[in-house]
């Protein structure tokens, strides 16, 4: 079906005509019954499933690692374009008011998608890259130029890429069908312009659905478990607390409650009040760090590292030297992301009203990758230069990749090491808490088919995720590590229903810009 066709219909479809607030009963039950059945399975027999988990890990890369970095780097570059001509101007969501102003909303959209990843990552990814030398880049023996090559491979990981394909193109077809067409606010709707009716209506419809929320669940779930190890390995070193089970279990319950809360709440208190003190505690800890720490070297490093990392954009999108080492950083990350990918775009789209695709995709592909990048650069950065001030302070910390023992080897380094890693703890628990109060109530959007889902099945996926992270734990690391992996096999589907957006946005963009009189 062209996307002129869709566009050209007499009668606009509204979402009550199509039943849109009514449960999708095979799409809860699909999802929720698989995230379940992963963990029995993890109880009964944890090394079948290991197995069976490398394995398709193994595939999934294998096969369609290539395709996952076409697919993101031809999303930012479409995205780009369309800003360049009268597209740009175009103005989403049928309306020209927005819901809230744009340090909110761009709190909203950093919080959300940074998650927790950003704090435990920005400490250990550079450091492993320093230790480790990316293959694209090589030995160095010069220390900063090794430290800037190290910071230059994190932003590929966590830059204009990543953010691009959590929703701008997907963000742009879902915001014109959904509130320009009626079509309702899933992952189904992406593939409208392929399938038209049969996926909207039909049992295919659920199960594109129900693919998308496990994946989302699962990068989801992953983090909150790994909350709990992390904090509780933190609260150790620092206070003494035992690190075992009844801690870890503690603190994700906290966390259940917080982020159930706030998504009952809804957008315009809980989930925006949060990210908005989040981002607050965050620029805090930046200037403190930017001013008390090595401040030099962040500033150099940064500037550098965005030099290099811009200089080195396509070798490294592009690179495929070594599929091993591939598999375990740029292709794992990018099957992360993808996993990501419809929910956040129905999320951006639901937050995005009376912005334009101008605001939008430089919102997402541009700023926030390169305030991604400080941030990095900021708790990274510092981290690699006590490293080359005293070898092994950072680096003996993180042996066996141990992203929270790195971040404490960081905090601990600068002045008030206490009151620091205190903040850095409280930031980590909020980010990963924003990620959960939102992608509870976008689940509960898609299978609600409502932009007001009920509270009840909020609650339930807010604490069915808690739950499923609690017993993940309870068998060891290796189940939250089993999990991880399994988001890159749930990428497999869900980068296919990103595909079509690729020609469906630009379609739409040029389309809506006639509508709107744009010239």
């Amino acid at each position: 079906m062209e996307i002129s066709d869709i566009i050209e219909k007499e009668e606009t479809l509204k979402e009550s005509d199509q039943g849109n607030h009514k449960v999708d009963k095979l799409a809860l039950v699909l999802s929720s019954g698989f995230l379940m059945a992963f963990v029995v399975l993890a109880l009964v027999d944890s090394k079948l499933l290991s197995a069976v988990v490398n394995g398709g890990f193994a595939w999934s890369t294998k096969f369609f690692g290539a395709y996952w970095q076409f697919l993101l780097l031809a999303t930012f570059l479409i995205g780009i374009g369309l800003t360049l001509g009268r597209t740009g101007s175009v103005v989403l969501g049928n309306t020209d008011k927005t819901e809230m102003s744009t340090f909110q909303w761009i709190a909203i959209i950093m919080c959300t998608l940074l998650a927790g990843g950003g704090v435990f990552w920005a400490a250990g990814e550079p450091i492993a890259h320093f230790v480790s030398p990316p293959p694209l880049y090589g030995a160095e023996t010069d220390l900063f130029q090794k430290a800037v090559n190290a910071l230059s491979q994190s932003f590929m990981h966590w830059g204009f890429l990543a953010w691009a394909i959590l929703g701008t193109l997907t963000a742009i077809v879902l915001s014109h069908l959904h509130y320009d067409k009626g079509l309702p606010l899933k992952p189904r709707t992406l593939l409208y312009p392929v399938f038209g009716d049969k996926v909207i209506y039909g049992p295919l419809g659920s199960v594109v659905d129900a693919f998308c929320i496990v994946a989302v669940a699962a990068g989801t779930i992953g983090p909150i478990g790994f909350l709990g190890l992390q904090i509780s390995y933190a609260l150790n070193a620092l206070f003494g607390i035992a690190d075992g089970f009844t801690t870890q279990m503690t603190i994700i319950i906290i966390a259940i409650i917080i982020y159930t809360i706030s998504a009952l709440t809804g957008l315009t208190k809980g989930i925006q009040i949060l990210s908005r003190w989040n981002i607050i505690l965050a620029i805090a800890l930046m200037f403190f760090i930017l001013i008390f720490g090595p401040t030099a070297f962040i500033i150099d490093s940064y500037i550098q590292g965005v030099g290099s990392a811009i200089q080195n954009f396509l070798p490294m999108a592009t690179f495929r030297g070594d599929t091993g080492w591939l598999s375990w950083w740029t292709v794992f990350f990018w099957g992360w992301f993808l996993g990501y990918g419809p929910l956040m775009a129905i999320f951006i789209a639901r937050i995005s009203r009376g912005r334009t695709i101008r605001m939008l995709i430089l919102a997402v592909s541009i700023f926030a990758p390169l305030i991604t990048m400080f941030w990095f650069t900021i708790v990274g950065g510092a981290g690699l230069s006590f490293e080359i001030a005293q070898p092994g302070v950072i680096s003996e910390a993180f042996k066996g990749f141990n992203l929270p023992a790195s971040l404490l080897a960081i905090t601990q380094s600068l002045p008030l090491p206490m009151v620091t890693s205190i903040l850095f703890l409280i930031l980590t628990t909020v980010f990963i808490v924003t990620t959960g109060d939102s992608m509870t109530y976008t689940m509960s959007v898609v299978v609600s088919g409502s932009t007001e889902p009920s509270p009840y099945l909020r609650m339930f996926w807010g604490v069915l995720m808690g739950v499923l992270a609690i017993i993940l734990i309870s068998i060891g690391s290796g189940g939250i590590s089993a999990l991880q992996s399994f988001i890159v096999i749930t990428a497999v589907p869900v980068s296919l229903v990103l595909l079509p957006a690729l020609w469906s946005a630009p379609q739409i963009a040029i389309k809506m810009a006639d509508e709107q009189g744009l010239k």
